[in-house]
């Protein structure tokens, strides 16, 4: 089935934020009105459409499913980017919590579940609504700290993400990804939450003298800051991270830094290789690709169905 047949068989989807941003995305209905309902949290500046296919895959196996667009991205881009003041803060506080609120309004006998892809997964922290989640399922969620970038590529990619997207996003007003094939365009705000050096996410927008290098789209001050970690920590669903040894951004240093966040959910870290399933590649990307539906999928409707790691995998998850 081609993307457009998916996207048509999802109904569009429009709601607004605490501060009144619209939002646009897709609902795939399942016929039990009770059934749970999953959020699906998109990487930076990947348009919800890219989850389609997964999406609708959630949905034939029991599941009412959300996609959506962040402010300033695909159907959630209004005007011009270079007066979108808008952040990952922004994504999380506002533009998730927005989703969580709208799922509870559309499905209120329904649990609620979120799937995060890259950023996708810190954001589910930030939401002052995340208590309201039932379980968790992030892939290659991490918040961009570059000595975590896998050896063999992080100084490349420091390059390209730290250097020229910033200086292309100074000269601009926006990065333009969209016309570099790289992302979509992308506010400012979030090119500069990208390029903090600190590595603790929280700590990239903390207001002192032991952070002078301060590059984040906000400044907070120490008690809003332990705000934003309360909200990590009362989140309380269970949480399985997935991560690929071909993913460049989802290193286990990664992927663990952001799961110590979390410090009121039971977590979990499955890591799997590209070998482990018989395929050459996967990368941050794939597993959100329809050749991925017999093998790695499952392991997702698993853990949303059961809070388990299924079948043989269960050997490959990481101690912490």
């Amino acid at each position: 089935m081609t993307k457009s047949a998916l996207m048509s068989s999802a109904r569009p989807l429009t709601y607004t934020a605490p501060d009144g941003y619209l939002l646009a995305g897709h609902c795939w209905m399942h016929a039990r009105a009770q059934a749970p309902v999953v959020i699906i949290n998109p990487a930076t500046s990947v348009v919800s459409r890219y989850y389609a296919r997964f999406a609708a895959y959630l949905n034939l196996h029991g599941y009412h499913v959300m996609t959506y667009d962040y402010r300033g991205i695909g159907g959630s881009r209004h005007g011009s980017l270079r007066d979108l003041r808008a952040g990952w803060l922004d994504w999380g506080e506002l533009d998730f919590e927005a989703a969580l609120l709208e799922a509870k309004r559309r499905f209120p006998d329904s649990q609620v579940h979120a799937v995060g892809h890259s950023v996708g997964g810190v954001l589910i922290g930030l939401a002052p609504s995340n208590h309201l989640i039932s379980r968790v399922f992030t892939m290659g969620a991490q918040h961009a700290y570059w000595p975590d970038y896998l050896g063999s590529q992080r100084w490349a990619m420091r390059l390209r993400w730290h250097v020229v997207m910033p200086a292309l996003t100074k000269l601009f007003g926006y990065f333009p990804g969209k016309r570099l094939g790289w992302l979509e365009d992308t506010p400012a705000g979030v090119v500069q939450d990208w390029v903090a050096p600190a590595p603790d996410f929280v700590d990239t927008y903390l207001v002192s003298s032991e952070h002078r290098g301060f590059r984040g789209s906000r400044q907070l001050t120490l008690a809003q800051c332990d705000d934003l970690r309360r909200r990590f920590a009362q989140m309380t669903a269970p949480t399985l991270a997935f991560s690929i040894t071909d993913d460049p951004y989802g290193t286990v240093p990664a992927i663990e830094r952001l799961l110590a966040n979390f410090s009121g959910s039971q977590t979990s870290h499955l890591r799997l290789a590209p070998d482990d399933i018989g395929v050459n590649q996967i990368g941050h990307f794939g597993f959100f690709h329809g050749r991925f539906e017999q093998t790695l999928w499952p392991i997702a409707l698993h853990w949303l169905q059961h809070g388990q790691v299924k079948g043989p995998f269960r050997t490959h998850l990481v101690l912490t």
